[in-house]
Parts: structure tokens; C-alpha cells; sequence
């Protein structure tokens, strides 16, 4: 799992059918975190930009937003309530 700040949205007119009506945000890790550079992660939750997030990522993505039969590697799963500490 690593925290990032919402950097923008991702549209998509076309894509697999199990992620029809989902939305795609890019997140920016925090400097830290085991990965680096921007991910595509759905967004289940209604994060913002500019919101700092959770972000799983493999399997747990998939389980973590009940989707475990679409091609998902990253999903937002939580919203952090004050991310201005970790920069």
C-alpha cells in the first residue's frame, strides 16, 4: 500500500467491460514510498484531485474494491483526512 496526492483524472471513452462506469485517477506517490512515478489507480471512493489517498495495489486492489475478475492493479481505498504532515 503507499500514500500519494491525486494528480489528475484519467478518461476513457473505451475499455473492458468489467470497468465500465468506474472512474480512473493519477496518483503521485509521496516522496518514500516504495514505487516510484505516477500510477493509474480506480477510484471507487470519490477522491479529489489535490486529495492525499491510500492506494493498494496487486490483489489487494482487486479484492479491496470487489472486483476481483477485472484487470485492476491499483485502487484508491481511503482518503486520508490530513495529509499536509507528510509531505
Amino acid at each position: 500500500m503507499i500514500i500519494g496526492k491525486v494528480a489528475g483524472s484519467v478518461v476513457s471513452t473505451r475499455k473492458c467491460e468489467n470497468l465500465v462506469g468506474n472512474k480512473f485517477m493519477v496518483v503521485e506517490p509521496l516522496p518514500g514510498m516504495k514505487r516510484s512515478g505516477a500510477v493509474v489507480a480506480i477510484d471507487m471512493i470519490g477522491a479529489g484531485i489535490g486529495e492525499y489517498v491510500l492506494v493498494a495495489e496487486g490483489s489487494a486492489a482487486r479484492v479491496g474494491c470487489g472486483m476481483e475478475h477485472a484487470p485492476v492493479d491499483a485502487a484508491i481505498v481511503g482518503i486520508l483526512d490530513d495529509g499536509q504532515n507528510l509531505r
